[in-house]
């Protein structure tokens, strides 16, 4: 009888950049079509994990413009143009 897989246990990535790059990488890797089956799953599986940790960055990023936007939009008022 076969043992079952141990879990791979991933590395959080230090910035989205670093994720952003990882993941282009492994796309480019798996699009190569040159990986063995368990590399490919491996390979999707931190794939998905880089996805889920990128959106979820970009996601925080968009609150935080949507906040700082909140205080500075004003009404944009053309009566303090001067019309020479």
């Amino acid at each position: 009888m076969t043992k079952p897989a141990k879990p791979v246990k991933f590395s959080r990535p230090e910035s989205f950049e670093v994720a952003l790059t990882e993941l282009e990488n492994i796309v480019v890797e798996m699009e190569a079509g040159q990986m063995p089956l368990e590399a490919s799953l491996s390979a999707h599986k931190r794939g998905a994990e880089l996805l889920q940790y990128c959106q979820s960055k970009l996601r925080d990023a968009q609150q935080q413009v949507h906040l700082l936007e909140a205080d500075t939009l004003k009404n944009f008022s053309p009566s303090g143009i001067d019309d020479r």
